[in-house]
């Protein structure tokens, strides 16, 4: 007999913002290189619609998807919003062109962008602002400082940051309570196990980028693929089944351009991994 691993279905974010914790990435709904535009605007919403229809209330975004362009189609797709849809948004990283993202974390600048998100997503208060990345230019206490004056203001609910270092995420907490941290972490990419970890101990969401990065490990010959044919599942699924068993704070927010593919990632909470599986799946880091 296998014994099998579950997990809680939600988590409340910034402990008063309960979400279901498989959501949407809404960086995907954009044209190329994340710039302008998608080549097909009905397809883009119908994802976004589709994605609420099917249960998912946490959606992820940023001012320089686009760039405003993300922000601005989940408005047009979903307001006025469900209740208990969360939005969450991030600043901090500013577009030259396609492909290009240079971080500019100026109190100032940071203020602005808060404020234009604010109107690009018709709403008064951000439930979920993050810092995109640390600038090297600016002092972390400055950056987030803005985000602590724009909570004060009530135009904030949640403060979080993304891809930062342990250190990094301890001295965030230092500057302000954090709600969020948004890091790159997958079966084939655990660099950022240490945040994961703290984040786990303090109760703070781990949102990782890039849930899905299964590559080679897709093969016919992997263990993902033997996992998924003996659960009658895909890679995929089994890629988020794995991120969702892993920790009960981890939130992941596949994102795509395609409603059966939405539909296939979210079928993966209600996928549940023997600790065998999830053993296996261990190994491959």
């Amino acid at each position: 007999m296998t014994s099998s691993t579950t997990h809680p279905d939600t988590f409340a974010l910034g402990g008063d913002l309960t979400v279901h914790r498989l959501g949407y990435g809404a960086m995907q709904i954009t044209g190329d290189g994340v710039w302008g535009p998608p080549a097909d605007r009905e397809g883009a919403l119908a994802v976004l619609r589709a994605a609420v229809e099917q249960g998912v209330d946490f959606i992820d975004t940023a001012d320089s998807y686009g760039p405003q362009v993300s922000e601005q189609l989940i408005h047009d797709a979903l307001h006025p919003y469900a209740d208990g849809l969360v939005v969450a948004t991030k600043a901090g990283l500013t577009r030259t062109g396609p492909g290009v993202w240079p971080p500019v974390g100026r109190p100032e600048y940071l203020k602005q962008q808060v404020e234009l998100s604010l109107r690009n997503l018709g709403v008064e208060r951000i439930d979920l602002i993050q810092l995109h990345r640390i600038d090297p230019q600016v002092p972390l206490a400055d950056s987030l400082g803005a985000f602590v004056e724009l909570k004060e203001q009530g135009k904030v609910r949640h403060i979080g940051v993304s891809e930062v270092s342990l250190d990094e995420l301890r001295q965030a907490q230092q500057i302000t309570e954090i709600a969020s941290v948004q890091n790159l972490y997958n079966l084939t990419n655990r660099q950022s196990q240490d945040v994961l970890d703290h984040a786990t101990a303090e109760g703070i969401a781990f949102i990782p980028w890039f849930p899905i990065a299964t590559g080679d490990l897709a093969r016919p010959d992997s263990p993902v693929a033997d996992i998924a044919r003996e659960l009658d599942a895909t890679p995929s699924q089994v890629a988020l089944a794995w991120l969702l068993q892993t920790s009960p704070v981890v939130l992941p927010i596949p994102g795509t351009k395609s409603v059966d593919h939405l539909t296939e990632n979210l079928g993966a909470a209600s996928l549940t991994l023997s600790a065998e599986d999830v053993a296996r799946l261990d190994a491959l880091a």
